[in-house]
């Protein structure tokens, strides 16, 4: 600057600037904050958070996804670990907190090289072979699916949640939901989770959870003359009212006798009549109407013996239409028996303090649902996002064909390779591939912290067994040391382990190559004393 000229300030008051090293390790300090918020809920042993919101309502979960989308989280650092949570849980459904962990030790190992002076960039290029190579190495320790290894994966993703007392039950009905709606081509398999409908129901035991081949809805029958129970239905799924047709123009009807009047009422009357035995014409026995329903209607429907539910979501009908064969029609004059959809029993259930209509016995189901019950409402809640993980990863699973042995095995087997591949790289970025080898034994190391053992000897122990060349081997949580996953039936997709290396190391390289943070929000005079705007 020269003698006696004054600062030019290009930002504008209010802006808060930090560049250089100060920028790097703040940001790394709010990911690595991210990190251990959710570390303690890893694995079989991991405890559980509960998160209070400003309403007061609360939630008691240790799946990482939702810790993290539930906390009001403001550092912008931090808010780019949530996205790995998201996507993780988006593609793979499971692994979230592992992915979020993964981050946080790539970032403190990195902070270490770059006190060595080694330059940010040089560790992104290091981190980004690692990553390739740990891709590589993933597809060499997969093993094929079977059934009884998917009810494995799922049992696995139900472990350590607050439905892991009854894993066997929940993964018996997750693998038959996934096996029920998955379709099958040429050369792959698709999975779409969205046809199994989750509907919780507090009030019972988790026990009495149950896997419908059909629908559940949370409806009643709109009407108490109609039949509780039909057997055999005939199921027409309509979305237009089945109501007196309002005209699209503002219209007048002027009436100068009382005689027309009571034709004009006639005439609605027979309107509705002619619709509801378009219904009988056609042989349906239940109707599920996506809009309103006339009172006259209910009551002739009921007459006729029909079943009917009105004001059902776009959703239901959809996953209606695949259950039971049925097409969603708008025009009922245009209704045949072709569109009609079949169920060999509709029926009200009372489920605890409110009815429901269970649509089951569809022979072609193409889309299930599966009622969740528990105690209370915060256990029904955890129960149906454990569930959620179940169900994906065993989608996952079915989809790839592919599985990994878990325990933290496939990690430390990767951790090893790795090791070895950096030898041969050379280079400065031989230290940022070696950090990153070091890093990805953050989950063996975190499930024997989680678990009360001796994370340092735990590690020795595998790096051992890894050098013997057992790569299945990884942590045993509940008899400490380490043992054969593989025996032990601990599996997860292979999709969980690679999604959650590549999103924690892309996030980390973003993280790291950023020297500057220049905030335009508006602070007090008094809170930027220490930084005026950007002098020249």
């Amino acid at each position: 600057m020269y003698s006696g000229q004054q600062p030019i300030f290009i930002l504008k008051e209010g802006t808060e600037r930090t560049s250089g090293k100060s920028a790097q390790s703040n940001n790394i300090a709010a990911a690595k904050a991210v990190a251990d918020a959710v570390r303690s809920t890893l694995g079989p042993k991991g405890m559980d958070k509960m998160l209070v919101d400003s309403m007061g309502d609360v939630v008691i979960t240790n799946d990482g996804a939702t810790i993290l989308k539930e906390m009001d989280i403001e550092h912008p650092a931090a808010k780019m670990i949530i996205e790995i949570a998201k996507t993780q849980e988006q593609h793979c459904y499971d692994g979230t907190t592992s992915a979020v962990v993964i981050a946080g030790e790539l970032l403190k190992r990195s902070e270490d090289l770059i006190e060595q002076n080694v330059h940010p960039t040089v560790i992104c290029e290091g981190f980004r072979l690692a990553a390739e190579k740990a891709s590589d190495l993933i597809d060499s320790h997969a093993l094929q699916v079977d059934k009884d290894i998917l009810k494995e994966v799922a049992k696995t993703a139900l472990t350590g949640k607050s439905a892991g007392a009854v894993k066997e039950f929940l993964a018996d009905i997750s693998v038959d939901a996934v096996m029920a709606v998955a379709q099958t081509g040429a050369d792959q398999t698709v999975v779409d989770v969205d046809d199994i409908k989750i509907q919780k129901k507090q009030g019972g035991s988790i026990r009495d959870s149950t896997l419908v081949d059909g629908i559940v809805l949370d409806k009643e029958r709109v009407h108490s003359g109609m039949p509780r129970s039909v057997s055999g239905a005939k199921i027409a799924l309509v979305n237009s009212a089945i109501e007196v047709k309002k005209t699209e123009v503002d219209a007048k009807i002027q009436i100068t006798d009382p005689n027309m009047l009571s034709q004009f009422l006639d005439e609605e009357e027979q309107y509705l009549k002619s619709l509801v035995q378009k219904f009988e014409e056609v042989g349906a026995t239940a109707v599920i109407c996506q809009k309103g329903i006339d009172d006259l209607a209910q009551h002739y429907m009921a007459k006729s013996g029909i079943f009917a539910i009105r004001r059902a979501k776009k959703s239901d009908m959809e996953a209606l239409s695949k259950a039971t064969g049925g097409r969603i029609v708008t025009n009922i004059d245009d209704l045949s028996s072709d569109d009609l959809g079949s169920a060999s029993n509709v029926e009200e259930r009372k489920i605890g303090d409110s009815d429901m209509v269970f649509i089951e016995g569809c022979p072609e189901a193409k889309s299930v649902s599966v009622l969740i019950r528990g105690g209370t409402e915060h256990v029904v809640d955890e129960i149906k996002r454990a569930f959620d993980d179940a169900v994906g990863v065993v989608a996952v699973a079915h989809e790839d064909g592919a599985v990994l042995t878990g325990g933290g095995s496939v990690l430390a087997a990767i951790s090893r390779d790795l090791r070895s591949y950096a030898e041969g790289i050379g280079g400065r970025e031989q230290m940022a591939i070696e950090a990153f080898a070091g890093a990805l034994e953050v989950i063996p190391r975190t499930l024997s912290e989680n678990a009360g053992l001796d994370p340092v000897n735990t590690i020795i122990d595998l790096r051992k067994a890894h050098s013997e060349g057992k790569s299945n081997f990884g942590v045993n949580v509940y008899e400490g040391g380490v043992a054969d996953m593989s025996k032990s039936k601990v599996l997860e997709p292979s999709r969980v382990v690679e999604q959650a290396i590549q999103s924690a190391s892309e996030t980390a390289v973003m993280i790291l190559r950023i020297d500057d943070v220049i905030s335009s929000r508006g602070v007090s005079p008094e809170g930027s004393a220490d930084f005026d705007g950007l002098e020249m």
